[in-house]
Formats: C-alpha cells, sequence, structure tokens
C-alpha cells in the first residue's frame, strides 16, 4: 500500500464508552447518532414552602437532559462533530456560574463550540449567546440543528455565526458581536500545536478589546511517551502554556491575569472528571 493510499486515521471520544448516555443511530443514516446528556439542577424553593403536612419542602434536585445529535468518530480535522469530556466540565462551571448570578446580563461567546453543547447551558443564565466555529464538515448547521433539539433550554438570544481561529480578518457583524462580549469560554480546542497557535492569536485579539473580558478556557492534557523526554508528556498542553506566556509578556494593549481554576465547583454532569481535566481563566484589564 502506498503511503498516500493509507486511509486517514479517525478517533472517537472516551465519553461514549463511560455511560449510558441513550445513544441512538439517528434515523436518516447520514452516520450521525444522538445521545441525551442528563444533568441535575438545585430547584429553588421558597425558605418558607412548606408541604402539604406542614412540614418544610426541602430542596431536591431537579433533573434535565441536553439531547445532541453528533458523531460517533471523526478524522482529527472534524472533532468538533463529537462530544468531549471538557464541554462537561464547562457545563458545571456555566452551570455554577449562573446558579450564582454570574451571567445576569452578559454577552457570552464560545470558541470552538462545536456541537454547540456548552452554548446551550450558557444560554439558560445569560443576556445572548454567540455560538461560533469554523465553517466546516457542516457543523454550523449541526448546532443550528441541535440548538432547535434543546429550545427548552434556551433562554437568552441566540447566534450562530462562523469563527476560524486562522482567519485574521473578521466580518463586521462578527466583529461587533465580539466588542459587546462580556465573558469568553472554550472547550477541547487544544488538540494540535497549528491550531493551539491559531487559537492563541484568536483570544489576543479577543480579549485586547473593550470592554474587558474574562476567558475561561477548559482542556484535557492527552499525554504520550516521547524518545525525546524518556517519559510520557502532554504536548499541546505544554505548546499551549508557552504560547499563552509569551503573549501575556508582549501584550501591550491590555494586562492579563492569567490563573489556573481549582475544580472545587459542584458536578451536575454525569462524566468522569479525571484529573487531566484543567481549566484557565483569563481575565483583561485595558491599560
Amino acid at each position: 500500500m502506498q503511503k498516500g493510499d493509507m486511509p486517514e486515521l479517525t478517533v472517537t471520544s472516551e465519553i461514549y464508552e463511560e455511560y449510558d448516555y441513550r445513544t441512538k443511530l439517528k434515523p436518516n443514516q447520514n452516520g450521525n447518532v444522538i445521545s441525551e446528556f442528563p444533568f441535575l439542577l438545585p430547584r429553588v424553593i421558597s425558605k418558607h414552602r412548606f408541604d402539604e403536612d406542614g412540614d418544610l419542602d426541602v430542596e431536591r434536585p431537579c433533573k434535565s437532559v441536553i439531547k445532541i445529535e453528533h458523531s460517533s468518530k471523526t478524522k482529527i480535522a472534524l472533532v468538533g462533530l463529537q462530544v468531549w469530556r471538557g464541554a462537561f466540565l464547562l457545563g458545571d462551571l456555566l452551570i455554577h456560574l449562573g446558579l450564582n448570578g454570574e451571567l445576569n446580563d452578559k454577552n457570552v461567546l464560545e470558541l470552538g463550540a462545536g456541537t454547540g453543547f456548552t452554548s446551550f447551558i450558557a444560554a439558560m443564565y445569560a443576556k445572548k449567546v454567540i455560538c461560533t466555529d469554523i465553517d466546516l464538515g457542516g457543523i454550523l448547521e449541526l448546532i443550528k440543528l441541535n440548538a432547535k433539539n434543546n429550545k427548552n433550554l434556551i433562554k437568552s438570544q441566540f447566534k450562530v455565526m462562523p469563527l476560524d481561529f486562522t482567519e485574521t480578518e473578521w466580518s463586521h457583524q462578527l466583529t461587533n458581536e465580539i466588542n459587546n462580549v462580556n465573558i469568553v469560554v472554550a472547550a477541547d480546542v487544544i488538540y494540535d500545536d497549528d491550531v493551539t497557535a491559531a487559537f492563541i492569536s484568536t483570544i489576543q485579539k479577543i480579549m485586547n478589546t473593550s470592554p474587558p473580558k474574562v476567558l475561561y478556557v477548559v482542556m484535557e492534557k492527552r499525554y504520550v511517551f516521547t524518545i525525546e523526554h524518556m517519559e510520557s508528556v502532554a504536548p499541546c498542553y505544554e505548546t499551549f502554556l508557552a504560547l499563552l506566556d509569551k503573549v501575556k509578556a508582549e501584550n501591550v494593549h491590555s494586562a492579563w491575569t492569567v490563573e489556573q481554576m481549582p475544580l472545587d465547583f459542584p458536578k451536575y454532569f454525569t462524566y468522569d472528571r479525571v484529573k487531566e481535566l484543567v481549566l484557565w481563566k483569563i481575565a483583561s484589564e485595558l491599560v
């Protein structure tokens, strides 16, 4: 077999083997599947509410479900068509922020939104959500379809727009939306050095616009054994940290506060919160 004849490798998200998400093949045979991802929310009950027996009514969790159409396996370039573990962690964070009122009246931008999973969570609490990804492989149409499937969750203004990390020029419409954003989120966008470099350039451009913004980035360290280091390393994660340090040092338009956040907030989704999951918070202040 010639090198050019070798099939391109495909990848599959680990989450599909961890829990039963009631995944079913979509009837139209386009290769996609539909999964139901459950999550629990505390029910808001007045402290003075009593049941029919006169006893104080206790707070009980309310079960909800996000129904997502996605691919069960893809080529590397189309991994956004799958659901990855980082989306659950970012979803947990957004629920935590939402319940604390920190998304009230906020405009949220998601980068590399994939299936739209975490944008739908943000839309439960924010004033407006701009859900973006590269216009490739039908991913934007998939987000719009999933938005229809989860319209009961979406309480905010909701827009789906193309944003390619490698493009240096944005449309006038996208620029206007970004200029009004308060919070930026991204999950599982660090899987290739070139994509990582383009992502860092994108967030630098976004974070240097007014008003000051807060960025939450979730990623999963993926370790490989290298002869060079003679140990297991997470090369894409190391690239992210190196580029982030470089941009922070060279930045002249705004001061960035960068911190790795503890994962001590509640877990609302059903998944394994493995030790390889990390959450970074970047806050900008224009100078």
